[in-house]
């Protein structure tokens, strides 16, 4: 039995799509979600529906019985401050885990680990933080150490189309890894279905190669036939921004302190792998799915 949580979100209706399609017959599947008519019908038919919020301790109590792996992916809360946000909402099922011995755990993190800027990384220094609570429990553990997602980019796609224009706090020239939800959600579905590896680790999903924002505009132009030109946003203004949107001041502290984090290298500590490489492509992506949200 595998639980998946967060079912409906970027990575895990692509998680569940994939095992849906490659997992053997014995392999049973359940999820829990607080809306389950989110859930196409096909899929609510294949898998065990617990619904509610997998942060309640009943419902990750009824969901980890029986289970031999879960995937674990925490949907950051903006109301809340960052650990309150991570760790607070991941205790329950810490929890849970150990009273029903489940077996292995795959968690969707961040990369940063044993970098000197790890610590004072906001919300990635949280997410590190929940990696190690859960691996406390004593279940074998793989955190999915990712970079920023393209996805991220989707948050601009009005600003894209009618001004050409994306931001980020970041210099322009500096390379980071990059990452498709579609290859996480792969590395994901591979863990939970071999399970003959133990104890604590990450693994780094780094996409195919290093970007930066100039190197993102150039794509983008090239892809979406469009002028597309960066803008550095400054800490101060993304802070005020966000907050004047009503999110949690502790929690805006901890994407600015995030973003700062990344800026100083934080993405820069794994070096590049066949294996900690992806296959998806920023100009695969921005056809399948950047082009479509722009110009539709």
């Amino acid at each position: 039995m595998i639980v998946i949580t967060a079912p409906t979100g970027n990575i895990g209706s692509h998680l569940l799509s994939r095992l849906l399609r490659s997992a053997p017959a014995e392999e049973g599947l359940r999820v829990v979600v607080r809306d389950p008519a989110r859930l196409p019908d096909e899929v609510r038919e294949r898998v065990e529906v617990i619904t509610g919020s997998h942060g309640d301790p009943e419902v990750v109590d009824r969901a980890f019985a029986d289970a031999d792996a879960v995937f674990w992916l925490v949907p950051p809360d903006s109301s809340l401050s960052p650990e309150a946000a991570y760790s607070g909402f991941t205790r329950p099922a810490a929890q849970a885990l150990a009273a029903h011995g489940v077996g292995h755990v795959v968690g969707v993190s961040a990369l940063g680990r044993g970098t000197p800027v790890a610590d004072r990384a906001g919300l990635v220094a949280a997410s590190l933080a929940m990696d190690d609570l859960v691996a406390s429990t004593g279940v074998a553990h793989r955190a999915l150490a990712c970079p920023s997602f393209f996805e991220n980019l989707l948050e601009e796609a009005d600003s894209i189309r009618e001004n050409g224009v994306f931001t980020d706090l970041v210099d322009a020239d500096r390379k980071a890894p990059m990452v498709a939800v579609t290859d996480i959600a792969a590395a994901a579905a591979a863990l939970l279905l071999d399970r003959t590896w133990t104890g604590a680790g990450s693994v780094p999903v780094l996409g195919p190669r290093d970007l930066s924002p100039a190197d993102l505009a150039r794509i983008m132009t090239e892809q979406l036939g469009r002028p597309v030109r960066y803008e550095r946003q400054s800490y101060d203004d993304l802070y005020s921004a966000l907050v004047g949107h009503g999110l949690d001041e502790a929690f805006v502290q901890g994407i600015v302190d995030m973003k700062r984090a990344k800026d100083d290298g934080l993405d820069a500590g794994v070096p590049r792998t066949d294996e900690s490489s992806s296959p998806t492509t920023f100009e695969q992506w921005c056809v399948q799915v950047l082009k479509p949200a722009v110009l539709t």
